[in-house]
């Protein structure tokens, strides 16, 4: 009767013997995990568009490059040190500070407030959900193209309204004091739809038993809504405040189209005095430093508004 070896694997056994590594021989390598291969072309895409436009302008901003003929040479920060004395630089960062802050606030608010109507149950909600979505699906020059004609001074919309109520009408585009609200009203019209869907799915999350607590407690309509909605979507409002900061600071296509940054300058957000100053005035050495500078102030912003998140939750 003959034994199998220990060494030796059974006749039957399905199972493969494990591989031993012997002394002096080298261990085999495990294979590519195949997130990373489906992960691969994203980030060749990544690395060829975003991180290497980064690394170019970062070092254009270093150079006298230009548009011109001339082959640009090495100068040090000299186009940070220029853009940091350069008043109209200042200037249009004071413009994108003061859009931000017009344009958020009714931005989060109205949103809010439509959101409400159309969760409490208005009749044909549908019609009421697509009205309010639907500008945020047309594009930048549509918006810009209808606007337009509604501040017309002489046939506008609302020129001919306030002449109906007895008063006068507006300059809305060629008027300092009114152009940069008119660019905010617009800015509110087209992209409100998107944090009303943020603030309707959210409303749609809060757990109905609260309510009906709340309702046997006696509490009525504005006391659950002060104690119980509003309290609920204080996550959601933070998230879409920083959104919309993140947004506003980056304003250029509607400004462009409707008053190019005027009348008089008085209009024009930073992004468009980059464009000037690269593709206008040819200085895109210049006009990438005044990027970066920019680039720092937003992740700065995003930096605090992301402590702030952070403190609150906890």
């Amino acid at each position: 009767m003959s034994s199998s070896s220990p060494a030796e694997p059974l006749a039957g056994s399905r199972t493969a013997p494990a591989a031993v590594r012997r002394p002096g021989t080298r261990s085999v390598r495990r294979p590519v995990q195949p997130g990373l291969l489906f992960a691969l072309p994203f980030l060749v895409l990544f690395a060829l568009f975003l991180l290497w436009p980064l690394a170019q302008s970062l070092w254009m901003s270093l150079t006298d490059t230009s548009l011109s003929a001339h082959s640009p040479s090495f100068i040090g920060l000299d186009n940070f040190t220029e853009a940091f004395k350069d008043s109209e630089m200042w200037r249009s960062l004071g413009h994108t500070v003061w859009f931000t802050v017009i344009s958020t606030v009714p931005l989060v608010v109205v949103a809010l407030g439509m959101a409400l109507l159309v969760h409490t149950g208005l009749p044909g909600q549908w019609v009421w959900r697509l009205a309010f979505f639907v500008p945020y699906l047309l594009p930048v020059g549509v918006v810009g193209l209808l606007w337009i004609w509604l501040y017309q001074p002489d046939l506008g919309l609302y020129n001919h309204l306030l002449d109906a109520v007895g008063l006068g009408g507006q300059a809305w585009l060629s008027d300092e004091s009114v152009a940069m609200w008119a660019i905010a009203l617009t800015t509110l019209w087209w992209t409100v739809g998107f944090n009303f869907l943020l603030y309707l799915a959210a409303l749609q999350s809060i757990p109905d038993h609260l309510y009906e607590a709340a309702a046997l407690d006696g509490a009525g309509g504005w006391r659950r809504l002060w104690s119980i909605t509003l309290p609920q979507l204080s996550r959601i409002t933070v998230v879409i405040t920083v959104l919309q900061v993140l947004a506003s600071l980056k304003v250029f296509d509607q400004v462009y189209l409707l008053t190019k940054g005027g009348p008089n300058g008085s209009t024009r957000p930073v992004v468009e005095y980059i464009y000037d100053v690269g593709f206008t005035g040819y200085r895109l050495g210049y006009a990438s430093a005044i990027s970066y500078i920019f680039f720092a102030l937003v992740l700065l912003a995003s930096a605090v508004q992301y402590a702030a998140l952070r403190r609150r939750e906890k």
